[in-house]
């Protein structure tokens, strides 16, 4: 079926994604600066022109940094031995990763440094957002977050099994945000009721362990109402 076909090419490039997080440490800490630096913005209060260009910058070091790992597969592929074109082909595609993550800091320094200016002047204060952009924002560090963590316990398929669930997550994410927006119990009622259906049915199809859910449904609510505490 197309939509079985969809979710197995998406399985397998989010399988990808784990894979290069758990075998490059350079990535694993450009994840890490992302979800610093997209919290930073929130804080500071970045306009919305300003917080684009800081998350495109963003999300081509991360491009980057796959592609060299891609890259550097390919030519022990082609060249098991060592030689200077395999050497030189590694070397270019590091470059590239170099010249994106300053490229990127250029940005981020010059886009950021009169919000770190206006702090310094009035004082550090943590501005507020929309319920919409805390929802968004939310989602954004949970997936960064499940990432990171199955890639550390390197166990299971993104969207089938390893630790934590990311459907949970997003489920008990969604529950939160909602919960928040709508400000009505019912809805919140039965939001939180579709979430602990979607657990469930993660272990009732053997996709997850009981432990893998719960962390899942911890991690998703917790992050949320966080950010929700300190941005609205």
């Amino acid at each position: 079926m197309p939509l079985r076909k969809w979710i197995d090419s998406a399985n397998n490039a989010i399988e990808g994604i784990l894979h290069a997080a758990k075998t490059q440490r350079h990535l694993r800490c450009h994840l890490y600066a992302a979800a610093v630096i997209l919290i930073l913005s929130y804080v500071l209060g970045v306009e919305k022109t300003d917080f684009l260009i800081i998350s495109i910058a963003v999300i081509l070091v991360l491009l980057a940094e796959m592609f060299n790992t891609a890259v550097e597969y390919v030519v022990d592929i082609l060249s098991p031995g060592q030689t200077e074109k395999a050497r030189i082909a590694k070397d270019v595609a590091a470059g590239a990763v170099l010249i994106t993550a300053f490229g990127a800091a250029v940005l981020g320094y010059i886009v950021l440094s009169p919000y770190f200016s206006a702090a310094f002047q009035k004082g550090i204060y943590i501005a507020k957002h929309e319920k919409e952009e805390i929802a968004l924002i939310a989602t954004v560090i949970i997936l960064i977050l499940v990432v990171v963590l199955k890639s550390y316990f390197g166990k299971g398929h993104p969207l089938r099994g390893g630790m934590p669930s990311g459907h949970t997550a997003i489920a008990f994410s969604v529950w939160i945000a909602v919960t928040y927006i709508t400000e009505s119990f019912v809805v919140s009622l039965l939001s939180i009721t579709l979430a602990v259906l979607i657990a469930r049915s993660r272990v009732t199809a053997k996709a997850h362990a009981p432990l893998e859910v719960v962390v899942g449904a911890v991690l998703g609510a917790g992050i949320t109402f966080f950010l929700f505490l300190i941005f609205n």
